[in-house]
């Protein structure tokens, strides 16, 4: 089989279009870089969703947490502590278990114990929390001039917050909230690890990795291919950041425009 065949046969595996049965013997390098390629379509599913719903919850977080009613400010305070207090492996437990238990209350529940949507779900509570937790410190950063001017230009209300607070919010937290980002989508490979079944062997790419791995009993090509995909993933997030982050910075000068700087979260 060539390997334009493979890809063709299995390109869009993960989604349930093209060959339905896994190679069984004589795996080629194509055959691990288009299978484990197509799982990456479940990986990036999981971090786009989770990253833009996550944003606004976080927002939200965030000025609830700063909030001087005690209503909004305890529930935001206990979200962000729950989510950043416990480890993600085990919420992706305690969440298959609980849309399981629910399921037999209310049977709409029996979707999220699906991963593409229960996962998403645990996912997207994760990584508001921490996001709220930056912008938090961002809105708390902000330089008291930028709000008096916003006072002596008369604006107040949303208004305020649209043009002067939320602005300054994300120039501030942009730079942390980019390694948010990384971190996410890296964290995308534990959906593998937790409850949530891979329906029909539709799984993620470290789905297919483990699968070339424990077929071939070597490691050492499947999990560095898996290993590549998501530096250029990584790759990709920085960039996109980093152009939104130099829109954010159009009006400073240039020599006073801060530029991303990746660090790496090895344990959290």
């Amino acid at each position: 089989m060539s390997c334009v065949q493979t890809i063709a046969d299995y390109g869009l595996r993960s989604l349930g279009i093209g060959e339905r049965l896994l190679p069984r013997a004589d795996f080629t390098l194509c055959q691990q870089f288009t299978l484990i390629g197509s799982g990456m379509i479940w990986n990036i599913y999981f971090g786009v969703l989770a990253l833009a719903a996550g944003f606004l919850l976080a927002t939200a977080l965030a000025l609830g947490k700063t909030s001087r009613h005690t209503l909004l400010r305890k529930p935001a305070d206990w979200f962000i502590f729950i989510f950043r207090g416990s480890p993600l492996f085990i919420q992706f437990f305690f969440a298959y278990f609980l849309f399981l238990s629910l399921k037999g209350a209310v049977p709409a529940f029996g979707l999220f114990t699906s991963a593409w949507a229960g996962a998403l779900v645990v996912l997207f509570f994760n990584t508001a929390a921490y996001s709220a937790e930056i912008f938090y410190g961002a809105l708390l950063s902000i330089p008291k001039g930028d709000t008096e001017a916003a006072d002596a230009y008369g604006l107040s209300g949303w208004s305020r917050f649209r043009r002067v607070i939320w602005p300054t919010m994300l120039r501030l937290a942009w730079p942390a909230y980019t390694n948010e980002a990384i971190f996410l989508f890296h964290a995308t490979t534990l959906v593998f690890f937790s409850g949530f079944p891979a329906l029909q062997q539709r799984g993620d790419a470290l789905y297919y990795a483990s699968y070339f791995a424990d077929k071939t009993f070597n490691p050492f090509i499947p999990y560095p291919i898996l290993a590549g995909y998501f530096i250029l993933l990584t790759l990709t997030v920085i960039t996109i950041f980093g152009a939104i982050n130099a829109r954010l910075n159009r009006h400073l000068p240039s020599d006073a425009r801060k530029k991303l700087r990746i660090r790496p979260q090895v344990i959290r």
